[in-house]
């Protein structure tokens, strides 16, 4: 380790730039990383907020909520309970005078059941009738404010906005809470038997008992969300390809630099200093390297995380950003291991003679 940090005091620059690499590359993988979980949260927040187990949908609905529809005679067969609770779901667009149009995802709940109750205000209150909601902050910051009456798709009638939540987003749109009956309207099925677009368990081994609904685990569902799994396989592969890339980079930076100080290694040699003894100065060299780039990346993502717009949606995994991390240290040791192979082998005398 002595002989390693030596090297690097001693030839300041060159090391300087492959450790400016490593920060661009530690930092982009990071920002990718916190945008892959922004997006991803974007899509699941209002279903992580409910804390349901399991998913039951009509069978024939391609695990797809707005396709999907509950009848009042299935809702019948599956015998819900406290444990259990209904949702209407509908794409909308939410429009008020003076404010932004909000593609939104309409949710129609129950007051009795367990997604209305632990529905968290961060301001206002709860739903008390068919014409009042709860929406998603992000109406707030895009101008919306409690009292105003806002006209969802094409429909005459206007529903209070009487309190605003946070984090509840489905599919990246914003949630607006409202109930079943306002769902059923908006639906256009009032004298229809309609019953919801899915029934939210906290039981993961839930019986719907109805051969026309499906049951599915929440982590099936949410990877059956439109785009999701798409989305997050694009992210992983970019960061994948980002780690091989850096691989490359240290393996080729430093072998340039070991052919360079060849013929020092081979005094070094040639004056009894055993093979093993170089190699771990080239490995020491790596992890040094690697640590303080990973160290200033982290350093650059955090601040980049607090001068970020609010819009933007990145959110930062602790957990997944030290596997990365560690992985990044791993492919360090590998990429010195090339160059490492030619001190182990090199011969004092010919490098000498040469």
């Amino acid at each position: 380790m002595y002989l390693a940090l030596k090297e690097i005091f001693h030839e300041k620059l060159r090391y300087s730039l492959i450790i400016a690499m490593i920060v661009l590359i530690t930092y982009l993988i990071f920002i990718l990383s916190g945008l892959s979980t922004g997006l991803a949260g974007e899509n699941t927040q209002a279903i992580d907020s409910w804390g349901a187990k399991s998913m039951v949908l009509n069978k024939d609905a391609n695990v797809n909520l707005s396709q999907s529809l509950i009848t009042d005679r299935q809702a019948k067969d599956a015998n819900l309970t406290d444990r259990e609770a209904v949702i209407g779901q509908a794409p909308v667009v939410a429009k008020h005078q003076g404010s932004p149009k909000e593609s939104s995802s309409f949710v129609g709940i129950k007051n009795d059941q367990f997604i209305a109750k632990n529905l968290e205000i961060a301001s206002g209150h709860k739903i008390h009738n068919n014409r009042q909601v709860v929406v998603d902050d992000q109406f707030k910051s895009d101008g919306y404010r409690i009292g105003d009456k806002i006209q969802l798709n094409s429909l005459s009638d206007k529903y209070q906005i009487v309190g605003f939540t946070k984090d509840a987003k489905l599919n990246v749109a914003p949630v607006i809470y409202g109930t079943l009956s306002a769902w059923k309207q908006l639906r256009g099925m009032e004298n229809t038997n309609a019953f919801g677009s899915a029934i939210a368990s906290k039981n993961a081994n839930y019986n719907a008992n109805n051969s026309q609904l499906k049951k599915y685990s929440i982590a099936y569902f949410i990877s059956k969300l439109p785009g999701y799994s798409a989305q997050n396989t694009t992210f992983d592969f970019m960061i994948g390809f980002l780690m091989i890339i850096s691989l490359i980079i240290i393996a080729v930076f430093l072998y340039i630099l070991t052919v360079q100080a060849l013929p020092t290694y081979a005094v070094l040699r040639a004056q009894g200093i055993p093979a093993a003894a170089l190699v771990r100065t080239i490995m020491g060299q790596s992890l040094i390297l690697m640590a303080a780039g990973i160290i200033i990346g982290a350093a650059l993502t955090l601040l980049t995380s607090r001068m970020i717009p609010i819009g933007v949606p990145i959110a930062f995994n602790v957990p997944m950003l030290s596997m990365i991390s560690v992985g990044l240290l791993f492919m360090g040791v590998v990429g010195a291991a090339i160059p490492a192979r030619k001190i182990a082998t090199v011969d004092p005398v010919q490098v000498i003679g040469g």
